[in-house]
């Protein structure tokens, strides 16, 4: 146990999950949970998974913690951070779940007390699901949780938080924030904004009702209405706070799309044939590296 106390910061799918897994795995004696909203916090005392729950400013619960991990929306992460500061102890180490870094270290660059440890981090897990009662223990069973420590951080505050997901059943990896948000940005960020897109214009499509979109919806089109089902809030700052890595993936899928275009309007099948085998066979290589 290299945390007694631990403070989080949102309580919704991600913070509720932490909560239960570091309950289970006994990585900590003591759980607080804070959230804005006053449902969210009634949900989290009925559901028993948090030793005390503050409904709004936690600088109380703040005091205490040992570890404080902020699960807030990628765009109010800074703003929430430098709120806790004044009323942190010295040594707490500060960390967060979101999936855009660099934005975060560099708002937080000046910010951090001399005695506080910030140490960033990412648990690549998470449904389409939102809200306290959709977290389960099991969440980050097998998953990578990346920290991106700024230079210079403490070097125990950065074992001391990977021995914690370790104990939550995550691979930990260390890497340099911008690297983060670029792959990420590949990995996550693009598709779901592919997503989003891809749903929407299946709508708005004149000549196709939404009840057959609905009614005769494939596979793969469902794949896409289940990614497109995440937190629009989340996502929203996502994009917003990952901008320059995002449009970068961006503009080179749509290179990428306008050259399968072109193949499909001068029916060259060589090279549709020659994409399709290629991207096939790093589909294998994804399923093959994963841990399930």
């Amino acid at each position: 146990m290299r945390f007694n106390t631990v403070l989080i910061v949102g309580g919704g799918l991600i913070g509720s999950s932490i909560a239960r897994a570091a309950r289970e795995a006994k990585q900590c004696r003591t759980i607080y949970i804070a959230d804005t909203s006053e449902a969210v916090c009634k949900t989290i005392t009925r559901l028993d998974i948090a030793d005390g729950v503050a409904d709004g400013p936690a600088d109380h619960f703040a005091a205490q913690a040992d570890l404080i991990i902020l699960c807030t929306p990628s765009g109010r992460l800074a703003a929430t951070a430098m709120a806790l500061m004044p009323s942190m102890k010295a040594g707490a180490v500060l960390t967060d779940v979101g999936s855009v870094k660099g934005h975060f270290v560099d708002a937080m660059r000046d910010q951090v007390r001399d005695d506080i440890h910030l140490i960033p981090g990412h648990p690549i897990a998470g449904t389409e699901n939102s809200g306290p009662e959709s977290g389960f223990a099991t969440l980050f069973t097998d998953r990578w949780c990346v920290l991106t420590p700024p230079e210079g951080a403490n070097e125990t505050a950065i074992k001391d938080l990977t021995a914690f997901w370790e104990a939550l059943g995550s691979d930990v990896a260390v890497m340099d924030p911008s690297r983060h948000d670029i792959v990420m940005a590949t990995t996550s960020h693009l598709p779901h904004l592919i997503a989003y897109t891809l749903v929407g214009t299946a709508i708005d499509m004149e000549t196709v009702t939404r009840k057959e979109v609905v009614k005769f919806s494939a596979g793969g089109f469902r794949d896409f209405t289940r990614i497109a089902a995440s937190d629009p809030v989340m996502w929203r700052d996502v994009f917003l706070t990952n901008k320059t890595a995002t449009l970068e993936v961006v503009d080179r899928f749509i290179e990428d799309l306008t050259a399968l275009k072109r193949a499909i309007r001068w029916d060259d099948g060589d090279r549709l044939l020659d994409s399709f085998a290629k991207t096939r066979d790093i589909r294998r290589r994804i399923l093959d590296s994963d841990p399930d």
